[in-house]
């Protein structure tokens, strides 16, 4: 934790450290991962990664206090796919989307504001008493202290993936897939990994793992690792879907949306549909291999 020196509204205790006189908020540790607070007067920063499975970014929390309760006021969610920000998130929630194409990049869009707005942002989300003392430079300090952190932490705290590339490998024009049976302590099943070659360096673009018990499957793994998992009432046979997606021409969305557009552009589609039936029946092959032995 990192404490600035006492601000207006902040008293310090006969022992020098800061004494509020409220009750901490129960929501400040959820969600936070390899974070930091960062404090200035009454207000905290909290700054985390969150991992939602298909979604991930820097999230920025602001908290202090209303009346004798420390709330959450600001957030601002800077995903990859879906950025937002709140008002008063554990009360009203007022939530706004961030226009990806007008606001550029959500962090960038997130520490913009907090410089030039938070007294604005703050009396939105009722906490109007808290805007004294925002205007001078420590307070700058504090959000420069904020953005250096927040921005490490957009790339430290990044989940990707590397899985292997497959024990059988199948080359179709510009991508390959590459076909393995995965047995995990808990877990198993047959794994389909689309590979490309980003400058130069073979890259797994999509991993398909058709497990028995948690399935799912990865956008960019090394990438953006938006992971999805599959609902086995709905789709039962996992193996199949996968096929069916690389049959009804999906590829090139599916490796566009793990972030290779140029990979996805140069896909040739009929010498996929030529292919796809014997690469189907190998990958078949394996499983009968390893579930009969």
């Amino acid at each position: 934790m990192v404490k600035r020196q006492t601000a207006p509204g902040q008293r310090k205790n006969v022992e020098g450290s800061i004494d509020y006189d409220v009750k901490p908020a129960k929501s400040m540790e959820k969600g936070r991962r390899n974070g930091k607070i960062i404090e200035y007067g009454l207000l905290k920063f909290s700054i985390s990664h969150s991992d939602l499975m298909d979604d991930q970014g820097v999230t920025i929390r602001v908290y202090g206090p209303v009346g004798d309760i420390e709330k959450q006021l600001l957030r601002f969610d800077c995903f990859d796919h879906r950025p937002h920000y709140h008002y008063d998130p554990d009360g009203r929630n007022e939530m706004h989307f961030i226009d990806l194409t007008t606001a550029g990049n959500p962090l960038g869009f997130a520490i913009n504001n907090l410089r030039t707005k938070l007294p604005v942002l703050l009396e939105n989300a009722g906490a109007a008493s808290l805007v004294d003392g925002l205007s001078n430079e420590d307070f700058k300090e504090t959000l420069d202290e904020v953005e250096t952190f927040a921005r490490e932490l957009a790339i430290s705290g990044r989940r990707t993936v590397t899985h292997n590339r497959g024990e059988t490998v199948i080359g179709v024009g510009n991508i390959k897939f590459g076909l393995e049976y995965r047995n995990l302590v808990s877990d198993g099943g047959m794994a389909i990994h689309v590979l490309g070659d980003v400058a130069g360096q073979e890259i797994e673009l999509l991993a398909f793992d058709c497990f028995k018990k948690n399935p799912h499957y990865h956008y960019g793994p090394r990438n953006k690792n938006i992971r999805i998992y599959w609902d086995k009432t709905m789709v039962p046979n996992t193996l199949d879907w996968t096929f069916k997606q690389f049959k009804f021409r999906r590829l090139g969305e599916m490796i566009n949306r793990a972030g290779y557009p140029g990979i996805a552009s140069e896909l040739d589609e009929d010498l996929i549909a030529e292919k796809i039936p014997a690469i189907e029946k190998e990958a078949w092959s394996i499983v009968k291999t390893q579930e009969t032995t």
